[in-house]
Order: structure tokens, then sequence, then C-alpha cells
């Protein structure tokens, strides 16, 4: 079963991307038991992001599809979360790293659910925060959406 997924959440750790794993870094702070309130769940809070691995960009999954997510106070229950790891309010996300996140998880989750791109959205549109990133421009991942609908053609 799947939930009535409207749009998607984008964020950013705001941590260093590196070529060690961050996302089992994430995921252990998400669960945390001793960690604070807000932060003791039973998986990490997205159903997925995109990080550098061993030289490339690879897109790992976390919550389950089926399940609520825990990464946007007001869209938990109606928007899938994706981090991408890294600090975006410096310097934006390389293409690659767009491109494989598009490819890999937005465009698909778009295509099964009826996600429109105007459904896209950053974490700051429901919260206080610069979220994805301060120079995350929204408008090069939407070109790079659109580039995979015309190779979907």
């Amino acid at each position: 079963m799947s939930l009535p997924w409207k749009g998607i959440v984008l964020h950013h750790s705001l941590t260093r991307d590196g070529d060690t794993v961050s996302w089992d870094a994430i995921r252990r702070h998400h669960t945390d038991p001793n960690g604070p309130p807000q932060y003791r769940m039973r998986d990490i809070g997205y159903h997925a992001g995109v990080e550098m691995i061993g030289g490339a960009y690879e897109v790992l999954f976390g919550r389950p599809l089926d399940w609520f997510g825990a990464h946007t106070v007001g869209a938990n229950r109606t928007h899938l979360g994706f981090i991408f790891v890294g600090n975006f309010d410096g310097a934006p996300p390389e293409d690659d790293m767009l491109e494989v996140a598009c490819e890999r998880a937005i465009r698909p989750w778009m295509k099964a659910f009826g996600i429109g791109v105007t459904d896209i959205r950053r974490h700051s549109d429901f919260a206080p925060k610069t979220c994805p990133g301060r120079v995350f421009d929204l408008n090069r991942l939407l070109t790079v959406l659109g580039r995979l609908r015309e190779a979907d053609l």
C-alpha cells in the first residue's frame, strides 16, 4: 500500500559530503534513543537521499514509501522527504548530484504518484530555515527534470 503522496520536500544535511557514507550517520542521529526527543524515530526521517560514495553520487533509500515521513512539520503525511547530503548555503550542488537524484528517485516518484513540478518544494517553504540551502537553485533541478521528461518521450 502506498500513501497519498502529493509532493516532495527537498532538504540538505548542512554537513560536508565526502567519500564516506553519511547516510548511516544521519540514520543513527534520527534513531538515537539517547538523543534529542524529536530525533528518537524508528528510522531515518527521509524517504531517500543522494550523496557521494566512492567518487560517485548514489541514491540511498530510507523510510519505506508506505510510512509517513519525519522531515517537515506540516508535510510529513503528504510529501516525500528527499535529502541532498552537503551544505548548500555556500556552494550549489553539482549537476551530477542533481541528475542522479532526479533520475533515480525524484522523477520516478513523480511518475508513480502523479506529482507535478509545482509540488516539489523546499523545506524552507514550510519552516524558517535555509534548507535545502541558500544557493540551492530549484530551477536548476527543474531543468534537469525537464531533460529527463524529454528523454522519456
